[in-house]
């Protein structure tokens, strides 16, 4: 059972740190991987759009995030090209046709342990930081802003330049 699985308990936040002999970034914080800012598709940009961004840019991956902020999904090159050339979509569609709309979310306060167990199961990691907006009255809600999309390479990176030093 997943419930009995402690990195599905770690990764869903209902534990939080399990593993005896941990590597010193452990608790290190998701903030410390000094992410570029993510490339961001609103959902009417086309599939073919979103191809030639993608390419053009060389990421694999983008969110798709709506004006109001809303994360709507995930974007990949491979799908969006495999969907096509399935006759699934069409180059013409809005890439909302081709998303993932189950992802993994991390926190800038999240540990890199917690993110070692979401990337055992997933290529990425969409990092998420929460913002509080007040309207005219006072009033406010809290959103999700994306601040950046983490893979396996970026936290290998991280733990090889810095074992280095």
């Amino acid at each position: 059972s997943k419930f009995l699985n402690d990195k599905w308990m770690i990764k869903n936040g209902f534990l939080n740190d399990v593993q005896e002999h941990k590597p010193w970034w452990w608790n290190t914080k998701v903030q410390k991987l000094n992410l570029s800012a993510p490339l961001i598709l609103l959902p009417e940009v086309s599939c073919q759009k979103a191809i030639e961004i993608l390419q053009e840019k060389g990421y694999d991956q983008a969110p798709v995030v709506a004006e109001s902020g809303l994360i709507l999904g995930m974007v990949t090159l491979s799908n969006t090209l495999t969907s096509v050339l399935a006759g699934n979509a069409q180059f013409s569609d809005p890439v909302t046709k081709v998303i993932y709309t189950h992802f993994s979310k991390i926190g800038l306060e999240d540990t890199l342990g917690k993110l070692s167990c979401i990337l055992e199961n997933d290529r990425f990691s969409v990092v998420v930081h929460k913002q509080m907006q007040f309207n005219g009255n006072g009033s406010f809600f809290t959103k999700q802003m994306v601040f950046g999309v983490v893979t396996v390479m970026d936290l290998l990176t991280f733990v090889s330049r810095n074992d280095e030093e």
